[in-house]
């Protein structure tokens, strides 16, 4: 496994994260995946207070008893659930983020989080206030680091400006490049690593029947996929090379996969000994798709 330095921080992660929104709520499954995955060389694990009603954070927790060492664990922070559970509201105040935290650590069965991550953001924020939760946090040795999880490039340059985020996580994939124009490149110039989530697109870039993805119809999203294939056997799944593609980004230092199978655990632990795709492969996937670009919150 390749291991890439997060950014400004002195977290080594491996350059496949193990997304855990996907984990069930199988205790002996998520064990033996986690430490499966960990046996492969994944130490990266994602996951945050909102999945499953918090559950998550506890799965991990379990799965990593005695383990804690040998992983890098990131959470998120910031939706709040309502007292019946229906839904969530969006809360990034101080108060809430130093409350929220101590329930993640108690959950996840640890004293201290390695990437704590704000789960969103918005201009309306007040961005000032959630910084200063997280530097408290960081003092008081609650937390390493801190990012946030963000496709809003706006709210990217604010906190690049104002605080000493460590990491953002967004979506980036084949059907996806928005961050190429705005993004990727200011955040690798100000050594802040990106986490990319998204890379096979719900997947349809790894086999799954095409359908209307972001602005794109269903038949711009099957030429992507046939893109996708044709450069794939040679020892790469689909998978992989639409996770090979999200890899050649350099301000990219970790793919978020999510993994419920070992199947899907062993794939995605295979992209890192899969061929790394040629300049003339890049080409030829992005030639095959025009870009799209954010229309909102530029």
């Amino acid at each position: 496994m390749k291991y890439n330095t997060l950014g400004k921080s002195d977290l080594q992660i491996s350059e496949i994260a193990f997304g855990c929104m996907s984990l069930g709520e199988n205790a002996l499954e998520n064990t033996f995946l986690v430490h499966r995955a960990l046996e492969k060389g994944i130490n990266f694990f994602d996951t945050a207070d909102l999945y499953n009603h918090g559950d998550n954070e506890v799965q991990l927790g379990l799965a990593l008893k005695g383990k804690r060492d040998k992983a890098v664990i990131a959470t998120k922070v910031g939706n709040q659930w309502k007292a019946d559970k229906s839904s969530w509201d969006w809360n990034p105040s101080k108060e809430y983020i130093l409350r929220s935290v101590d329930e993640s650590l108690r959950r996840l069965g640890t004293d201290y989080i390695d990437l704590y991550q704000l789960h969103g953001g918005m201009m309306e924020d007040p961005i000032d206030e959630t910084i200063a939760a997280f530097e408290q946090l960081q003092q008081a040795g609650k937390i390493r680091y801190y990012g946030i999880s963000s496709i809003r490039p706006n709210v990217i340059r604010e906190y690049i400006k104002r605080s000493n985020i460590v990491s953002v996580m967004m979506q980036y994939s084949l059907l996806d490049r928005r961050p190429e124009e705005s993004c990727l490149e200011l955040l690798k110039s100000n050594n802040i690593g990106v986490l990319a989530r998204g890379g096979v697109a719900k997947g349809l870039l790894a086999g799954k029947h095409p359908e209307s993805y972001l602005n794109y119809d269903a038949a711009a999203v099957a030429k992507a996929a046939l893109a996708i294939a044709n450069i794939s056997g040679k020892g790469r799944t689909l998978a992989q090379t639409a996770l090979r593609f999200v890899l050649h980004q350099p301000a990219i230092a970790a793919a978020v996969v999510g993994i419920r199978t070992q199947n899907q655990l062993e794939e995605a632990a295979g992209v890192f000994t899969s061929a790394a795709l040629t300049p003339q492969e890049i080409n030829a996937l992005q030639q095959a798709i025009q870009p799209s670009f954010y229309d909102q919150h530029r």
